[in-house]
C-alpha cells in the first residue's frame, strides 16, 4: 500500500487541492511558455501505460528509482475560470538522467521501472494530479519536468517546471533567460511530506 492510501496522506491532499487560488494564480497571468525540448516522447516511444503514477509501470515488479513527489494544481483560463476534461502531460528525465525516447544517445541505462511520460484530465474544477519523482539534473540542464496541456483539441500551453534556488539553475541556459518577474510561476514549491508535494496551477 502506498502513501496516497493512507488517510492522513489523502486528507492533506484533498484539503490542499481545496485551499483558494494562490497569489499567483489570481493574478491571471498565463504560464510562461517554453519549448519542449528534443525528447518529447511520441505516442510509439511510450510504454502501454501513460497513466498519471509515473513511478510504477503496470507489470513491473519494483518502483522507480528516484524521490517520489507529488505534482498537483489546477488548469485554469486567463479569467481564472477551471477548465474540465482538460488533458495535461508530464515527461521527464528518469534517476540517472535518461529520457524515455528513441533519440535518448544511453538509453541502455534508463530506469525500465520509470514511466518516463504520463498524463491526466481535469476534473470539473480543473485539477490534475501526478506521482513521479522529484526532477535531477543531466548534463547542460538544471532539474526541470516538462509539461504540456490540451484543451478542446489544441495545445494550449507548452511550458517547463523547475525547482527554486537549485544551484544549477544559474547555469541552465533556458531557466537563465525567464524573466525574474516570472520565474515563480514555474517553480515546483514541494512541501515536507513523506511524499513531497508541489501545487502548480497552469494557466493557458
Amino acid at each position: 500500500m502506498n502513501n496516497l492510501t493512507k488517510p492522513s496522506r489523502r486528507q492533506f491532499l484533498l484539503s490542499a487541492l481545496l485551499l483558494p487560488f494562490s497569489s499567483l494564480a489570481r493574478s491571471g497571468q498565463p504560464t510562461p511558455v517554453y519549448g519542449e525540448g528534443p525528447f518529447y516522447p511520441t505516442p510509439k516511444m511510450r510504454y502501454p501505460d501513460t497513466d498519471s503514477d509515473l513511478v510504477k509501470i503496470s507489470g513491473a515488479v519494483r518502483a522507480a528509482g528516484g524521490e517520489i513527489v507529488i505534482v498537483s494544481g489546477r488548469v485554469l483560463d486567463r479569467s481564472l475560470r477551471p477548465l474540465k476534461n482538460a488533458r495535461v502531460e508530464i515527461w521527464q528525465c528518469d534517476v540517472n538522467g535518461r529520457y524515455i525516447h528513441d533519440g535518448e544517445p544511453y538509453w541502455q541505462t534508463r530506469d525500465q521501472s520509470f514511466q518516463g511520460f504520463g498524463h491526466a484530465i481535469t476534473d470539473a474544477e480543473g485539477r490534475y494530479q501526478f506521482r513521479t519523482i522529484k526532477p535531477v539534473p543531466y548534463p547542460g540542464r538544471c532539474p526541470h519536468i516538462h509539461a504540456k496541456v490540451w484543451y478542446q483539441g489544441k495545445d494550449r500551453l507548452t511550458t517547463q517546471l523547475f525547482l527554486p534556488n537549485h544551484p544549477l539553475n544559474e547555469r541552465d541556459g533556458l531557466y537563465r533567460h525567464i524573466p525574474k518577474s516570472e520565474r515563480e510561476r514555474v517553480h515546483l514549491n514541494f512541501d515536507s511530506a513523506d511524499e513531497p508535494m508541489a501545487t502548480i496551477d497552469l494557466i493557458i
